[in-house]
């Protein structure tokens, strides 16, 4: 059965699968469909071409699907996909795509948007991530599983962000952060592995082999790329291949402090 508050509006083409619920003064557009256990806050809006994944919420006076923020926009996007289990509290904004790239916004599966964040057009962020209050995502950003942003946190427009990272708050990140990795600061710049994180998913034998990558690449003095080499010759595991494939397809670089040498 589907729940529907008298004061809602639900425009002609909307479709609502049983099992939702949508408060009063909510709005749901007439290209959006909302999947079965969804549910729609007071004053929530949900329009454009937009998929809803099932159980998610969407919490009061969020607003998801409103045209991208684009000087080049023109009254024509594309669509916006999320998945399941996705917790978007209140005043979130996510944008539907431009035409400029795979035209699709996507946010995966269990994830838990706090309030006031910002998903821009054109963005891919993976499972499990958590976005802390006012992190701010610019056009094209993509971010790993199990990511975390910290609260206040910019990301530059077309920045990667690996998986399992950890974003300190209120840092500002303008390139791209590589796979399992502690990043902080403004600019922010990577201070080690996202070792919590990591024992949270990870054995100690790759733990252990990701710590020696991690040593070799930023903690000697050989360039990045030459480092990256010795790594993959030396150290056989597949987190490790993760790693450093990153960083040899960044585009925006990466930002890292070279260690001191010691008098």
């Amino acid at each position: 059965m589907k729940k529907i508050a008298k004061t809602a509006i639900i425009e002609d083409g909307a479709i609502i699968e049983d099992g939702v619920e949508i408060c009063d003064f909510a709005f749901v557009g007439k290209g959006v469909k909302l999947s079965k256990g969804v549910k729609v806050f007071q004053g929530a809006q949900i329009r454009g071409d937009t998929t809803v994944g099932e159980n998610c919420q969407i919490h009061s006076y969020a607003v998801v699907g409103n045209f991208p923020q684009d000087v080049s926009y023109k009254g024509v996007c594309g669509e916006l996909i999320i998945g399941k289990n996705n917790v978007i509290r209140e005043y979130v904004t996510i944008n539907l795509p431009t035409l400029k790239q795979d035209k699709k916004t996507i946010l995966g599966d269990n994830n838990y948007i706090m309030a006031y964040c910002h998903i821009a057009h054109d963005c891919v962020i993976g499972n499990n991530v958590i976005m802390a209050n006012a992190a701010t995502l610019a056009g094209h950003v993509e971010i790993g599983d199990f990511t975390v942003i910290g609260g206040l946190t910019p990301i530059h427009q077309f920045v990667k962000i690996g998986e399992s990272v950890m974003l300190g708050g209120a840092s500002a990140v303008s390139q791209d952060i590589p796979h399992f990795c502690l990043a902080e600061g403004n600019r922010a710049k990577i201070k080690g592995l996202n070792l919590i994180g990591l024992r949270r998913r990870f054995d100690r034998k790759d733990i252990d082999a990701l710590k020696k990558a991690y040593t070799i690449i930023f903690r000697s003095d050989k360039p990045l790329k030459e480092a990256v080499s010795q790594v993959i010759q030396e150290i056989q595991n597949d987190k490790v291949e993760q790693f450093c494939n990153f960083i040899l397809e960044t585009k925006r670089g990466i930002p890292y402090d070279r260690k001191k040498k010691e008098n």
